[in-house]
């Protein structure tokens, strides 16, 4: 193994150790085992006071594992008086499970951390989803869909989105052929779902991305602005799907998690950072 292929196992190593300063907490039983939610809290926590919390859906597409992948922004935004939470659900590898199963999760943690919150020191006012990849999927059917007799309002709604290399276009065979059948596929694709009064929203996609491809993210934008919608695209050039990640490029981190942090304080969802004219 060469020292370059290394490097991403090296940060993936550093994340995990970075990880044990989250307290995990179960959320949902499962015969594999439990599902976890694991919560990093600021420094000066007390439960005098309620928390904004950012919650982050990891991408993987549903199969693999990958709870660090946002631990390094979880860090930071506990640093800025939030509350960050990494959400497991259930995976292709462990649980024989695809994207609905997923998405059942989710609303199961919503309903568990709307249940909990007073306890947790959340401020169910100010939540904001983020996600990649298929983890952005799993935010985004929590605010797209409307609403009807038999599929209620998820019991938390976010107050802003802030989206990674999103999966937009669920009809490709490679994402269809995860779904029961391709009537569901169509059914919960992004780009079929853009309706008006969704929450403020930030994507951050590579122009070189060659699994979600950047123009799915150009139409979906596109298509909420003219419906009304609070919607910003940064574009990457020449980035790839994952460029976003600490252990990738320092760089597309920083870049990202100051686009993401400067757009929180505008909503008014963090206090603004003096030191870092924010």
């Amino acid at each position: 193994m060469s020292l370059l292929s290394k490097v991403p196992l090296l940060g993936q190593e550093r994340q995990r150790e970075m990880m044990k300063s989250a307290t995990p907490l179960t959320y949902l039983e499962t015969p594999e085992g439990p599902v976890q939610a694991h919560f990093f809290v600021p420094h000066d926590f007390s439960l005098e006071r309620q928390w904004p919390l950012i919650v982050f859906f990891h991408g993987g597409f549903w199969d693999t594992a990958m709870p660090t992948q946002f631990v390094p922004q979880c860090l930071h935004f506990a640093t800025r008086g939030a509350m960050a939470v990494v959400v497991e659900t259930r995976l292709e590898s462990t649980h024989r499970t695809g994207p609905m199963e997923a998405m059942e999760d989710v609303k199961v943690f919503l309903a568990w951390l709307a249940e909990h919150s007073e306890r947790l020191g959340i401020d169910l006012d100010r939540i904001v989803f983020s996600g990649a990849s298929g983890g952005a999927f799993l935010a985004l059917e929590q605010v797209l869909p409307k609403p009807g007799k038999n599929d209620p309002a998820p019991p938390i709604s976010p107050k802003a989105l802030v989206l990674f290399s999103s999966l937009l276009d669920t009809t490709p065979s490679q994402f269809a052929k995860r779904f029961p059948d391709g009537k569901t596929a169509r059914k919960h694709c992004p780009l079929r779902q853009m309706r008006r009064k969704l929450p403020p929203m930030m994507l951050c996609h590579g122009k070189s991305d060659r699994v979600t491809p950047f123009e799915d993210a150009r139409k979906f934008v596109k298509g909420l602005k003219w419906r009304g919608n609070q919607v910003e695209l940064l574009e990457f050039e020449r980035a790839e799907h994952s460029f976003f990640n600490f252990n990738v490029s320092e760089l597309h981190y920083e870049l990202t998690l100051k686009a993401a942090d400067h757009f929180l304080v505008g909503l008014d969802l963090l206090e603004p950072d003096e030191l870092a004219d924010l």
